[in-house]
Formats: structure tokens, sequence, C-alpha cells
């Protein structure tokens, strides 16, 4: 599950206006119960846009590139994608019984897009909107009823909430930060110089070089590798870690001692299944100017573009 910055990113409405509606209050409450922070939630949307994107085998990051029927398909993976972490009851008119209420649930990647189909008149709904290019998600409960929704003028005459009643939706989380699809969001000159080499190692190098100081997942790494044995690519004896030593960068993993590096060195600490790379430079032991950390007995800041080139210090052994 990647990890989520809830403090940078949260707006949770805690008092939402209920009403007399005590069952949209109840869902409200175990929701959060569950998921406090959103992190889950969050972690749960990442993955699905990734399963979809599949880039370990197509090489895919963007959501533009998937086909229609893909598309179409992201509803039901989040509904069953959101099931399986939650372990929600199945319903018997609705997809979940949470807190024993029967809810549905509607996923869209527009913002107020949600498709309520008639069976679900008088249900509540559990919202989930996500936006891969704005690296934002919301998710709240509406009780649908037919005033506060626009007639359906489709095939399958599916309905959806007027903007003006969009008030009723109580938010769970309401655009929050979605995990950042890296690869999306890069300079294009970067991520043209990643995706140069036919070698998934080189290509991997060069992600660690243009992408430095901030958080890479586990399906980045598989998106430009495309290759089974991914994780080999990143670590020393052979890969990314080793290639790039020469050249100062670091490139720490998900473990205690690598993630107190980065916490020294005051750049994003990576969560679990991530990594971090950054250029370092050798300090002077009694500098305060920079944020620094002790590594082979000799004191290390980030390198500025001013730090010549050296020969980054080993990490410490990896302990969890």
């Amino acid at each position: 599950m990647l990890p989520f910055d809830a403090s940078a990113a949260l707006t949770i409405q805690t008092q939402p206006a209920f009403g007399t509606d005590a069952e949209l209050a109840a869902v409200h409450k175990q929701l959060l119960l569950l998921d406090p922070t959103g992190a889950r939630f969050a972690a749960v949307l990442r993955d699905t846009i990734d399963q979809l994107l599949n880039g370990e085998v197509t090489g895919r990051y963007d959501w533009e590139t998937l086909f229609k029927t893909e598309r179409t398909h992201a509803g039901t993976l989040v509904e069953i994608n959101l099931q399986r972490e939650f372990r929600f009851d199945d319903g018997e008119a609705m997809d979940y019984r949470i807190a024993g209420i029967e809810v549905d649930c509607k996923y869209s990647q527009r913002f107020g897009g949600w498709m309520i189909p008639p069976e679900a008149m008088g249900h509540l709904c559990l919202l989930v909107w996500a936006d891969d290019y704005k690296s934002r998600w919301s998710a709240g409960i509406f009780r649908v009823r037919e005033e506060w929704l626009n007639r359906g003028g489709n095939r399958d005459s599916k309905l959806t909430v007027k903007a003006q009643h969009r008030n009723q939706i109580a938010w769970l989380w309401r655009d929050a930060e979605l995990p950042e699809n890296v690869l999306l969001h890069m300079d294009p000159l970067d991520r043209e110089a990643v995706f140069a080499s036919k070698s998934g190692q080189q290509r991997l190098n060069e992600l660690f070089r243009r992408a430095q100081a901030r958080r890479l997942g586990r399906n980045v790494i598989r998106t430009v590798a495309q290759q089974k044995d991914y994780m080999k690519r990143v670590r020393g004896n052979g890969g990314a870690r080793s290639a790039l030593r020469p050249e100062g960068i670091l490139i720490m993993g998900d473990y205690d001692s690598h993630r107190s590096v980065a916490a020294q060195l005051s750049v994003p600490v990576p969560g679990e299944g991530e990594f971090v790379s950054v250029r370092v430079a050798e300090v002077p032991a009694t500098t305060a100017a920079r944020p620094a950390v002790v590594l082979d007995d000799r004191c290390w800041a980030v390198a500025t573009p001013d730090d010549g080139p050296c020969v980054a210090p080993e990490l410490p052994k990896h302990t969890k």
C-alpha cells in the first residue's frame, strides 16, 4: 500500500449536516473509524489507477492512454478494491453493507460525474472521485433522493447529482491529496530522457537521476523497468544504487536506517515500498547551514549546483 501525507493534504468535514438521517451518520462514523486519515482510501485509489495502467506490461502512466473499455471498468475495480481493503459485507440490494446499512458505491474520474442507477433511489451512496492530473480525491456519503438528481438522459436512465445539491453530500474527505503519479507529473524532457534507453536498467538509473527528492513507489519502478526482477535493478551489486553511487547519488529505501538518513537530510522519507534518491556532498561537520547526516564517519548534505562531483557514502545496513 502506498503511503499518504494526511497532514499536507487532507480536508475532513468532521461535522456534516446529517439532519435526522441516522443511517447516513452511522455509515459516515464507521468509515472514519476504519480510516481516520484517509490513508487507506487514498492508497486503494492510487493502486486501482495503477492496476488499470498496468505499467509493468504496457509502460503506460497516463489515464488518457487507457482504452474506453478500461476507463469504463475503473468504477468496478474501485468498488472491488475498496471492499477487499475494508472487508465490507456484501449488500443485498446495493454493493455493500456498512454498519449494517445498505450502501452503493459510485466512482467517477470527473467530479460530479457519478452515474446513479434508478434502483439506488432512497439508498445511501458512497461517492468517490479521483483525478490523477490534479493529484486529488474526494469521498462522501449521499442519500439518493429524486429532488436532488438530474433526470437520466442516457440509455440506462442513470442519474447524476444536481450541482446545487452537492452540499447534501456528507464528505468524509474532500479534495484530499492523491499519492503522486510521478511519471505523469515529471518535466516532459526528463520523462523523455528516462524512457530513451532500450535497457530497463538504464531507464531506472535515469529515473533516479532525474526524479530526485521524490517518493518513487514500486509501480513507478515497474513501469520504467518493465522487467519482472525490477527490485533487483534498484539495489546494489549492479543495480541503480551501485551504478549511481560514483555520481554522488544515494537511493534510500523503506528500511528504518534509510528513512533516518532521509529525515536527517530533510528530503521526503520513503514509505513502504518506496525509494528516494538524492545527490549528496561532503560538508564540514561543524556547519549549521544545511541539514546533514554522518555516514562513513563523514558529514553529508544534499548537494547544491555549486558542489562538485564525489562518490556517495555507503548507506547503513538494512534494518526494518
